[in-house]
Order: structure tokens, then C-alpha cells, then sequence
């Protein structure tokens, strides 16, 4: 027991390495698929090509994804998406500007305010004309 053991600790397992497939192999299967007649022909090509149908399911809806974006690209020049940002910030500063302006305005109002408060108690606590009455002399 001890010697296979040993053997098997030696030799290391060869790995197997995911398959992969370039789009038009996939699309050369996908399309062989679509076009066999049957389903035991359809299975003939899933097991000649070593696959799954899910793999035909995931690349199906690949393919068509693939499609649809390409149909929904707008035509014309790309857009920059520098220039979006910047027309962001732009709102956001003139936005920030006209916030700006509206507090000065508050600043200068609650300035007279005060000022006018200020005027009206001085006023209060001002002497008036007003004669007082005269003390009356000690004979």
C-alpha cells in the first residue's frame, strides 16, 4: 500500500484547461445547431463539440444581446463624457452663485434691520423736552 502510495505523491495529475471559444466558433456551432433538423442530430453536435445546451442557451442570448447593442449605438460621434461633467459642475456653480447672491441680499437686510432697531432705541431712551418740574426752595 505504502509503495502506490508513494507513486501517486510523484506523479502529478495533469490539470485540464477550460475550453475557450472565440466568437465565431461560437457563432460556426450556433449556427450548425439551429440547422440540424432533429433533435438527435442537435445532440450529434452537442457531443461532438464536447458542449451542453446550456452553453447554446448562454450563447444565444450572447448573440443577441450582442445585437441589440449594436442596434441601440446611436449613430455619430461618441460623446465625451468629460464634457457631461462639465456641464454639471457648470449647473452646480451657477446654482451655487445664485445661492450666494440671495444671502448677501439677507445679510444686507438683517444689516439695516438691525440698524433701524438700533435708531428706533436710541430714540426711545433719548432726552426729550420735556421741562421737569422745578424743586421747590426752603424758606
Amino acid at each position: 500500500m505504502s509503495n502506490n502510495r508513494a507513486k501517486s505523491e510523484k506523479t502529478p495529475k495533469a490539470r485540464s484547461t477550460r475550453r475557450r471559444f472565440t466568437a465565431d466558433e461560437k457563432l460556426r456551432i450556433l449556427a450548425e445547431y439551429e440547422s440540424a433538423e432533429n433533435p438527435v442530430s442537435r445532440g450529434a453536435v452537442l457531443r461532438r463539440e464536447g458542449l451542453y445546451t446550456s452553453h447554446i442557451s448562454a450563447w444565444r442570448q450572447q448573440r443577441d444581446n450582442g445585437m441589440k447593442a449594436a442596434l441601440d449605438r446611436k449613430r455619430g460621434p461618441e460623446r465625451n463624457p468629460l464634457r457631461a461633467e462639465n456641464e454639471k459642475l457648470l449647473r452646480e456653480r451657477e446654482r451655487h452663485l445664485k445661492r450666494i447672491e440671495q444671502l448677501e441680499r439677507v445679510i444686507e437686510i438683517q444689516g439695516k434691520f438691525q440698524a433701524l432697531l438700533h435708531e428706533l432705541d436710541s430714540k426711545e431712551t433719548a432726552p426729550t423736552d420735556v421741562q421737569l418740574p422745578k424743586k421747590r426752595s426752603r424758606k
